[in-house]
């Protein structure tokens, strides 16, 4: 029966577009430390999102909330909707998130092609591991393992290093190769960690174009000191600040904004010579970033 109210149901919140992986109030404390704050932001898939600031800002803990390393003390994560806060780290590689770290991390005694093929694991019914103990797998499922590991590495240039040892190969090769491994589940969301550490200058402009290839398949989240590669790759910039995020843009819009020149030069955001905003990292005399712009990994960072 009409009681003559005029009230209607409520609208269910819209869903999110596939493949959007969004932020909502995301905090983490490590003992008496909030490493994150409230963080909200969201990647859009075919798209490179960055994410920069001082070091001890959060970067790291936050590519490691979206990985399940670490555990939101509140807040989620979702990928489409679908929510991923508390799913274990193994659970979230099969829904698509995939991560590289800021050192290598390949196995010294695999050749390159044995690395990135345990990278697969989720997409092989008998797996690598079970395939290194002795546990049989199917000649169907090695072709199509092996097929997939060389074309990651024939993605990010590296097809020729398969049956290298890591220990053979130059860092940024090694580098190249941990990023196959990381490609060859077909991520939906690819989160990368410093990619440009321990690169040479002459290096960054090929990694550049790296990444950007790599986003015409996935939503590419990006934490990197090096500004200049990321004010040139990303098309959207998120600024953390102790564990707070302070801005949030296009690069352009990320320069301009007061807030985070004040972040990173301790100043009330007055430009350099030429309206520089100081977010270029020094280098050092051979084009590696210099220690101190380097910083070590923190709980915060």
């Amino acid at each position: 029966m009409n009681d003559g109210s005029s009230a209607v149901a409520a609208s269910p919140p819209p869903a999110q577009p596939a493949g959007v992986l969004d932020v909502r109030s995301v905090t983490v404390r490590f003992g008496g430390l909030t490493a994150l704050d409230e963080v909200s932001l969201t990647a859009a898939p075919r798209q490179v999102t960055g994410i920069i600031g001082p070091n001890g800002a959060g970067k790291t803990t936050l590519l490691n909330v979206l990985c399940g390393f670490v555990r939101p003390d509140s807040g989620e994560v979702s990928l489409g909707g679908s929510r991923l806060t508390g799913l274990p780290t193994h659970r979230l590689a099969s829904l698509g998130i995939a991560r590289t770290l800021q050192g290598v991390g390949l196995f010294r005694g695999l050749t390159v092609l044995e690395n990135v093929m345990a990278g697969a694991t989720c997409h092989a019914r008998a797996g690598f591991w079970p395939g290194l103990l002795g546990i049989t797998r199917s000649d169907r499922d090695e072709r199509a393992l092996r097929e997939r590991s060389l074309a990651a590495l024939d993605r990010v240039g590296a097809a020729e290093l398969a049956g290298r040892m890591p220990d053979q190969l130059p860092y940024g090769m090694r580098k190249r190769a941990a990023l196959a491994r990381a490609l060859v589940a077909e991520p939906k969301v690819l989160l990368l960690d410093e990619p440009a550490s321990g690169l040479s200058e002459a290096e960054l402009p090929e990694l550049g174009e790296l990444i950007t290839r790599l986003a015409a398949a996935a939503s590419v989240v990006v934490v990197e000191h090096r500004m200049d590669l990321m004010m040139s790759v990303c098309e959207a910039i998120a600024v953390l600040d102790f564990g707070r995020l302070i801005a949030h843009g296009t690069p352009d819009q990320v320069q301009a904004d007061p807030a985070v020149t004040a972040a990173y030069l301790g100043t009330n955001g007055e430009n350099g010579p030429d309206g520089e905003t100081g977010l270029n990292v020094e280098t050092a005399p051979d084009g590696h970033p210099s220690p101190d712009a380097e910083g070590g990994e923190t709980p915060g960072d």
